[in-house]
């Protein structure tokens, strides 16, 4: 029996170096397949800052120095990265989003980047999942069109900002005598959810986004009155 266990001792090592092997290769592909990513997000990111605007919707937010301010969607953190130096260091940016890998990439980014006051949050379909009263805007974008029932999104939205607070909507809409298609939602609709549900519309603009071929983007600024405290 020991001739046997020696003769064994060999196959053990082959076996534990081959699968130690293994895990090392699978560990350096999923590295690069991760570092990958980043640097195309950053790509991709450099050309939607020729077209998206974010300068002019991050205005329409109204931020201060030390405000909380909500993207909700931010995916891998387009606008969230953005965010983070309008409100500085003593202001938090919360990213909340369904998909747990986009928001791995925005953690890794942020980190990445010395920016702490991003938080993120893994939300629910209809529950964003958003402290109550202690927010001072909200961004919605190219997220809207993906509620299936926006009513209690937008009832926890509505609750979790202070009086006074904004909530910025901008998603995009079919040209005029074109059909409306999935990934697409009208303006007037969203304003009359928006109105629906307490909020005040301040500024629209149809026509945020106009590019020849593509969709027209759409912006909306609303808020919550400020004599409102839930």
């Amino acid at each position: 029996m020991l001739n046997d266990i020696a003769h064994r001792r060999p196959l053990l090592r082959f076996a534990l170096f081959l699968v130690c092997a293994i895990l090392i290769l699978l560990a350096f592909n999923t590295l690069y397949a991760f570092t990958s990513t980043l640097n195309r997000l950053d790509t991709v990111e450099l050309e939607r800052d020729q077209w998206q605007r974010p300068l002019d919707i991050i205005r329409a937010l109204d931020l201060q120095p030390g405000n909380t301010v909500v993207d909700l969607g931010s995916g891998a953190g387009y606008f969230a990265l953005k965010l983070s130096p309008a409100v500085g260091e003593r202001g938090q940016v919360l990213a909340v989003d369904l998909r747990r890998l986009s928001l791995i990439f925005l953690w890794t980014r942020a980190l990445l980047g010395g920016q702490r006051n991003i938080h993120v949050i893994v939300d629910e379909e209809d529950n964003p999942r958003l402290p109550i009263g202690s927010v001072d805007a909200v961004l919605i974008c190219n997220t809207y069109h993906e509620f299936s029932s926006p009513e209690p999104v937008l009832n926890r939205v509505f609750r979790s900002l202070r009086p006074g607070g904004r909530l910025v909507v901008v998603d995009r809409t079919a040209r005029a005598g074109e059909a409306q298609r999935a990934h697409e939602v009208l303006l007037k609709i969203v304003e009359g959810q928006l109105r629906n549900h307490g909020f005040e519309i301040l500024c629209r603009d149809e026509s945020f986004i106009d590019r020849p071929g593509e969709d027209v983007w759409w912006l909306a600024i609303a808020r919550k009155p400020s004599g409102i405290s839930k």
